[in-house]
C-alpha cells in the first residue's frame, strides 16, 4: 500500500525551447475569450501509462523532450510569456511575448516513491487519491510578478509499473479542445520520431485569433489599474472527489428516458446526464424549495459561429451557459423536464447569440473568477468528446486520465470519455464531504451509474 503522504521527488528540470518559427509574431495578441481567463487556474490534465517494455526511463525522457521541442515549434504560443502592461491613460492590456528572454516550456522528470499504477486509479466507491495533485507542475495561480511563469509545464513521473504525464497549460492560451489538440499532436510527433519518420502533423494548429469587428485593433484593454485588481486567489474548502462511470448501455437508457418524459427526440446523451447530475446533487444538498439553482455547461463556439472556426483553432472559444430554476421545480418535475432546460440553453447558443455575448463583453471587458459561480449551482466542464485514449506516444493506449488540484470547488464536474469507448462517460465530481455522502446514496443516480472498467482489463491480463 502507498504511504499516506507519498514522496514525489524531482530528478531534473529541463527548459525546452523550440527552434525559431518564421510564422510566429513577436507579439501574439489575445482574443476576448482569452483575456477573460487571466485569473483562471492552469488546465491540469494528465495520462497514465503502463511502463513501456524494453525502454529505459532515460530514453523515454529524451524522446519526450525532443518531441516537445518539435511540438512547441508548431504550437509556438506555448513557448512565449504573458506580458501585462498598464496603459498611460488607465487600464491594462495583455499579450504573449514571443521574444521574451528565457522563453520555453518546462519538462520535469520526477519519481513517486512507492506509488503503483493501481494506486492512481480509485476503485469503485473510493475517492480519487489526494496525492494526484503532486503529479502536476506549477502553482495553481498565475504569477504576474515579472511574467516569468511558463505557459506550459510538463511533469513525467515514474511509478511502480508505469509513468504519468501531467500537463499544466495556461488557460489564457487555450481551452480544453486546444489542450487535447496539443497533447495528441505531441504524442503523434513522439511516435514519428521513435520510428524515424518525418513529422507531418495530421492536424496543424490554426493560430489566427478570432476578433469581432467594430472595436478597433487589439490588444483588448481591461478596465483595471493593475493585475492585482483582477487576479483572484482561491483556496477551496476540503472536498471529496470521485469518478463516476456510465456505460454506453446505461446512457442509452437514460437518454431514451429523458426524451420519453419530455415528449421529444432532441435531448442528447450529455444533456440527459447533465440533468441527472443536477437533480441528484441538488437533492443531496437539501437546499430550501424556493432556492434558485443553476446548471452551467461549458460550450465551445467553434462549430456554432458562422463562418465556422476550424476545429484546429488554437485558443479559447467557449462560453458557460446557464439553466436556472428553483429547487422545488427541479425536483418536483422529472428528468426529461430538467434535460429540456439544458437542451434549450444549448439550442439557443447560435451564431448571433455568441456574437451578442462578445459584443457585450467588449463593451465592458472583465476577467472571470471562480467567485462568480453560484454556490447553489453545478458547473460541468471538460467533454466526453475529447480525444484522450487515442493519445499514444508509441507505447500503447493510456490506462486512465485524471486532473490535478486546479479548478476544484464544490459543484465542479469534469467530463471524460470512458476508457472502453463506445459512448461511455466518466464524470469527475467535486463536492463538500456531506454532499458527496448523500449523493452516493441517491437512488436516481445509483440506477444509472456503472462499475468502472477493471485495471486487469486495461492491462490485458484478463478479459471482460
Amino acid at each position: 500500500m502507498p504511504s499516506l503522504h507519498p514522496t514525489v521527488r524531482t530528478i531534473k528540470t529541463y527548459t525546452v525551447t523550440p527552434r525559431p518559427n518564421p510564422q510566429a509574431p513577436r507579439q501574439f495578441h489575445l482574443s476576448s475569450w482569452d483575456v477573460a481567463m487571466l485569473s483562471s487556474h492552469y488546465i491540469q490534465k494528465g495520462l497514465l501509462f503502463a511502463y513501456p517494455p524494453n525502454l529505459l526511463v532515460e530514453q523515454i525522457i529524451e524522446w519526450l523532450r525532443s518531441s516537445l521541442e518539435e511540438a512547441l515549434f508548431h504550437f509556438y504560443p506555448l513557448s512565449g510569456r504573458l506580458q501585462v502592461a498598464t496603459c498611460d491613460k488607465g487600464g491594462v492590456t495583455c499579450h504573449v511575448e514571443m521574444g521574451y528572454e528565457g522563453k520555453g516550456a518546462e519538462l520535469l522528470h520526477a519519481v513517486a516513491d512507492g506509488i503503483r499504477i493501481a494506486d492512481m486509479m480509485a476503485a469503485d466507491g473510493q475517492d480519487l487519491p489526494k496525492f494526484l495533485k503532486d503529479f502536476f507542475p506549477l502553482d495553481l495561480a498565475v504569477n504576474f510578478d515579472g511574467c516569468t511563469n511558463p505557459l506550459l509545464s510538463v511533469q513525467v513521473t515514474e511509478l511502480i509499473g508505469g509513468i504519468f504525464i501531467g500537463c499544466a497549460f495556461n488557460h489564457v492560451i487555450g481551452d480544453g479542445t486546444s489542450f487535447w489538440h496539443f497533447f495528441n499532436a505531441w504524442a503523434e510527433i513522439t511516435r514519428c520520431k521513435a520510428v524515424g519518420k518525418d513529422v507531418m502533423l495530421s492536424r496543424p494548429p490554426v493560430h489566427n485569433r478570432w476578433f469581432i469587428g467594430g472595436y478597433g485593433e487589439p490588444p483588448i484593454k481591461l478596465p483595471y489599474s493593475s493585475p492585482a485588481k483582477f487576479v483572484v486567489r482561491f483556496s477551496p474548502p476540503p472536498l471529496r472527489e470521485r469518478m463516476f462511470h456510465f456505460s454506453s448501455e446505461s446512457l442509452a437508457k437514460l437518454k431514451a428516458k429523458a426524451n420519453r418524459e419530455c415528449g421529444k427526440s432532441t435531448i442528447s446523451t450529455f444533456q440527459a446526464l447533465s440533468a441527472l447530475m443536477w437533480r441528484c446533487i441538488t437533492r443531496a444538498r437539501c437546499f430550501p424549495p424556493e432556492q434558485k439553482t443553476s446548471c452551467r455547461l461549458a460550450i465551445q463556439n467553434r462549430a456554432r459561429l458562422q463562418p465556422r472556426l476550424s476545429q484546429n483553432y488554437f485558443g479559447n472559444s467557449l462560453h458557460a451557459l446557464c439553466a436556472t430554476t428553483t429547487v422545488r421545480e427541479l425536483l418536483d418535475n422529472n428528468l426529461g423536464w430538467a434535460a429540456e432546460l439544458a437542451h434549450q440553453i444549448v439550442s439557443n447558443h447560435t451564431n448571433s447569440a455568441i456574437r451578442d455575448l462578445v459584443h457585450k463583453y467588449m463593451e465592458n471587458p472583465f476577467v472571470y473568477s471562480i467567485h462568480m459561480f453560484d454556490i447553489h449551482s453545478i458547473m460541468i466542464g471538460g467533454s466526453p468528446r475529447f480525444d484522450m485514449y487515442d493519445c499514444d506516444f508509441g507505447w500503447g493506449k493510456p490506462l486512465g486520465s485524471c486532473s490535478g488540484g486546479a479548478h476544484k470547488y464544490d459543484g465542479k464536474i469534469s467530463g471524460y470519455p470512458g476508457w472502453e469507448g463506445g459512448g461511455s462517460v466518466d464524470l469527475e465530481v467535486c463536492l463538500l464531504p456531506e454532499y458527496m455522502s448523500a449523493l452516493e446514496r441517491d437512488e436516481e443516480l445509483l440506477a444509472v451509474v456503472s462499475p468502472p472498467v477493471k485495471l486487469g482489463v486495461m492491462l490485458g491480463t484478463f478479459s471482460k
